[in-house]
């Protein structure tokens, strides 16, 4: 069975945009109340909700590889290159800081072109070193692959491989590229969400370079958003959302990959995963309307750069377990006597109480507000 892009039509896609239009005007609406509520809460918190979704942008698109990233270092990365005045920065590797940049070339310059050099330059941010783990890769230019060396994308142990695509060859790609930028940048009639979706689509099955597809993939998907937000603020994550539903994501890629040139049913779940990540977004407004509550009530009160890192912690609704000395002295890198004292000033501000529990095991919380 041939795939997608051999097939004759290759790359003219149709769609039935009938069965689109219900998904459509659903996010239409969701978005514009998230983007209202979020521009009407000012300049600060859209930051913080900003710098919320871009941190889990840039972390579960790489998770969605298999690349692990540390938290606060995407976090520190992505406030420093945003100009974000924020507690509890920490020191970033260049990997991190390498991914970081390309996103946020990408959504804070979204109308700029997308151009080869863009995309060459975005490739070798992602692999500072010219190697994709212990492999040597090309590096800032498209796949130099041989016929008998084909881009697959591959599953299972060695002599069991189960092959799920196989890209076009590499002696296609300068044309396959240039067909592509040239659609991608002129102005379309076509709803944006759906260029999203055609974009994400196409640039994956295309497969260009050696390595990092799936992210670049993502990052011109998250580009495309932000020209149909008309907005460098980022206050949904598609990725998180993918994610999430990593399996139908790739089971349906495949699906569509390996049939026609009819891509409804991509489009489909492209909208739906669109429209769930807005309904996800919904929780973190949420969280950052109520951080701002917490830090309006906190305003008079003195905390130290370490009690500030962990309010905000606390505030982020993505803590494990419960607060004790012995984490606070772990992720402060302090002694267990000075984490107390840092926590016994803040139960007497009335910031923190106990949790119920006593001896070496407490556990401490932040109070209650309504």
């Amino acid at each position: 069975m041939p795939y997608i892009h051999q097939k004759a039509g290759w790359p003219q896609f149709t769609w039935d945009e009938k069965k689109l239009l219900e998904l459509l005007v659903a996010i239409g609406h969701k978005q514009g109340r998230l983007i209202g509520r979020m521009e009407g809460l000012g300049f600060s918190l859209q930051n913080e909700a900003t710098l919320i979704n871009m941190t889990s942008e840039v972390i579960k698109s790489s998770e969605i590889e298999g690349e692990i990233l540390d938290h606060d270092q995407v976090r520190s990365s992505i406030a420093k290159r945003l100009g974000m005045d924020i507690a509890g920065l920490v020191p970033s590797d260049r990997s991190v800081d390498g991914v970081v940049e390309v996103m946020i070339d990408a959504t804070q310059h979204f109308k700029d072109p997308l151009t080869e050099e863009r995309l060459f330059n975005w490739h070798a941010a992602l692999f500072p070193t010219g190697r994709s783990g212990m492999q040597k890769i090309v590096v800032g230019d498209w796949r130099d692959n041989t016929p008998d060396n084909p881009m697959q994308v591959v599953s299972g142990p060695m002599g069991k491989e189960n092959i799920h695509f196989e890209a076009p060859e590499s002696k296609r790609l300068k044309k396959e590229m240039k067909q592509f930028l040239h659609w991608f940048n002129k102005t379309e009639t076509i709803h944006p969400m759906l260029k999203a979706g055609i974009a994400h689509f196409w640039f994956v099955t295309i497969h260009p370079f050696d390595d990092g597809n799936g992210r670049l993939t993502r990052t011109i998907t998250d580009m495309l958003l932000a020209r149909a937000d008309n907005t460098n603020k980022r206050f949904y994550s598609m990725s998180t959302q993918i994610r999430q539903e990593r399996k139908a994501y790739y089971d349906i890629l495949e699906a569509c990959q390996k049939g026609g040139l009819d891509i409804t049913a991509w489009l489909e779940w492209f909208l739906g995963c669109m429209e769930r990540s807005l309904d996800a977004a919904e929780k973190v407004s949420s969280i950052v309307l109520k951080k701002a509550r917490y830090w309006e009530l906190f305003a008079t009160k003195t905390l130290n750069d370490r009690q500030r890192i962990m309010v905000n912690k606390l505030l982020d609704e993505d803590f494990f377990g419960k607060l004790t000395t012995s984490k606070w002295a772990k992720i402060n890198k302090c002694s267990a006597d000075t984490a107390l004292r840092d926590i016994n000033d803040l139960i007497e501000q009335g910031i923190l109480e106990k949790d119920g529990s006593g001896g070496r095991s407490a556990g401490y919380q932040l109070i209650q507000i309504t």
